[in-house]
């Protein structure tokens, strides 16, 4: 197995896994964690919180789904999820300034914080992983 082979195996390993999470992460936002994404939702957002939180986790299940099944189109993909990603960041701001308590494990304004530092992973996880970086850097040459 060469180098290049590697990566690509590596890269489809983590893309599966990143499916699977926003799969999993889209249907907790319509179930069992329904109330816990509330709290992520900005008071500023002229929409009811459960309405935000269910069309949320539509798109996330959806766009799960597409990095799973979609090779054709996965490096756009890619770059829809690491939107994704941006657009929901202002809602973990606001629950770390907030002070709104979820999920268990952010009850405190030190895992709220250290959560924040994760979106970015989350971003260039979905760019990387999709191959979406690679295709925007071959569009390039």
């Amino acid at each position: 197995m060469n180098r290049e082979t590697e990566i690509t195996l590596t890269q489809n390993i983590f893309r599966i896994l990143l499916a699977l999470f926003m799969i999993f992460a889209g249907f907790s936002h319509l179930t069992f964690n329904r109330v816990d994404f509330q709290a992520q939702v900005p008071d500023w957002v002229p929409l009811s919180k459960d309405l935000v939180v269910i069309l949320s986790g539509i798109v996330e299940m959806a766009l799960g789904l597409a990095l799973l099944f979609w090779k054709k189109q996965r490096a756009a993909i890619g770059w829809t999820l690491a939107i994704f990603f941006i657009l929901i960041f202002p809602g973990n701001v606001a629950q770390y300034l907030d002070g709104k308590d979820a999920f268990g494990a952010l009850d405190s304004d030190r895992a709220r914080l250290i959560r924040l530092f994760f979106q970015p992973v989350l971003i260039v996880w979905a760019l990387w992983s999709s191959g979406a970086w690679k295709a925007w850097r071959n569009s390039k040459k």
